[in-house]
């Protein structure tokens, strides 16, 4: 009709984004979600102790099924941190590769379950807590189901009660990273933190992994120069190709440990192979030492002569994380100032010194309650120790590089 007015059309508003992750009639319930990841993560580490001790069973000319599952299930539940008691005292001494594996598929595990329950870039601490807590549960019910189910024989025994507890804190501090990363949460929380922080717990992580890292290649060199002597060693067992396996797969299970040594090594404190002894660079003290292929690479004098700048390492890996340190700081502004740069500096050292200790800490543990009732190194030693060289020599690399690009800043030839 004529002087009726139109309508315009109105263009519909789009629709607000959701947060990813499934609709919400279809996401898992969070128990069963925990379950299955953390059984997932479960069943893959203690396959592979289990295949380890199927070899090591080769060498005393094999062992019935019920016996290897029994050992399998000790080393699972060690390579976790659990204790285990023996007819020859206490048991300790954690496989840090078998940890490390556990702790990457619990790690996956609070991701899928974060995933699975919606929180995926949620940004909320409340989903990633209760995806993480939830893995805690689930792991910590297996393994104290492991405990009681296979800790009754003669050979070893452990407390349910402290395998769950201990699985369940393990799958924790595994899980909650994984679960923050998922959620978005992790970014989040980073982001609120004063530059300095941020700066000083990256160059501590990475002067840390320097450290072990030189800590890894030395002990490497050292076995491959003494290798000679390892093959003889596992030559005279006379166990065939299988046997001779599994003595090398045990070994390997325990290279972080002897990485950590390594390092304990270099940063000053050394560590020990029994009661009463000593390996340090200042100090060699050895007893009697287990038929072990890879022990015959320890020193047995005080550092000297060419290998003396190895001892040097741990400072190396401080300068060059301090360098670092500058060349990422340029990247948000020209030359850094002499504030940020030594606040992040100093907060370096204590967390390198912190790391370092914690793993130093976690790579020991009694072989019984005899001699060998103290192995490894100390790591409230090796934490004091390092923090203070790893500290010193960010300073020194931060001050250098500042210096330096101080001065291309004055001649316009730094580079972005």
């Amino acid at each position: 009709m004529a002087g009726t007015p139109t309508e315009t059309p109105t263009a519909p508003s789009p629709a607000q984004p959701s947060p990813p992750g499934p609709p919400a009639g279809r996401r898992a319930p969070v128990l069963l979600a925990a379950a299955i990841t953390a059984g997932w993560a479960a069943i893959v580490s203690y396959a592979s102790v289990l295949a380890i001790v199927a070899l090591l069973a080769m060498v005393s000319g094999g062992a019935p099924v019920p016996a290897v599952l029994r050992f399998g299930t000790g080393g699972w539940l060690l390579a976790h941190g659990v204790p285990l008691r023996t007819g020859a005292g206490p048991l300790g001494l954690v496989p840090l590769a078998v940890s490390v594996l556990a702790g990457w598929r619990v790690n996956r595990a609070g991701v899928h379950t974060a995933r699975a329950i919606g929180a995926r870039r949620t940004g909320s601490v409340r989903l990633a807590a209760l995806a993480a807590g939830s893995v805690a549960l689930a792991y910590g019910v297996f393994g104290a189901i492991a405990a009681a189910a296979a800790g009754g024989g003669r050979e070893w025994s452990a407390s349910p009660l402290v395998a769950g507890l201990v699985f369940g804190g393990f799958a924790l501090l595994a899980a909650a990273p994984g679960a923050a990363v998922e959620s978005g949460a992790a970014a989040r929380s980073w982001r609120r933190l004063p530059h300095a922080v941020r700066d000083g717990v990256r160059t501590g992580l990475v002067a840390a992994l320097l450290v072990l890292g030189a800590g890894a290649a030395v002990a490497g060199v050292t076995i491959a120069v003494a290798g000679g002597d390892a093959s003889a060693m596992i030559g005279s067992y006379h166990t065939g190709v299988a046997g001779q396996a599994g003595l090398t797969l045990l070994c390997l299970v325990f290279a972080p440990n002897l990485a950590a040594w390594a390092m304990a090594y270099l940063v000053g404190p050394g560590f020990a192979i029994g009661v009463g002894t000593t390996v340090s660079a200042a100090r060699v003290r050895l007893g009697a030492l287990p038929a072990v292929p890879v022990l015959t690479a320890l020193p047995t004098t005080p550092v000297s002569g060419l290998t003396a700048p190895l001892l040097g390492l741990p400072l190396a890996a401080g300068m060059a994380a301090g360098a670092l340190l500058v060349r990422r700081q340029m990247r948000q502004s020209r030359v850094p100032g002499w504030g940020p740069l030594l606040a992040g500096a100093v907060l370096a050292g204590p967390v390198a010194g912190l790391l370092l200790g914690l793993t130093a800490w976690a790579s020991g543990g009694p072989l019984g309650s005899g001699r060998l009732s103290q192995t490894g190194p100390s790591g409230l030693s090796v934490a004091l120790v390092a923090s203070g060289v790893v500290a010193v020599g960010v300073l020194i690399g931060a001050a250098t590089m500042r210096v330096l690009q101080g001065g291309a800043a004055g001649t316009g030839k730094v580079r972005p």
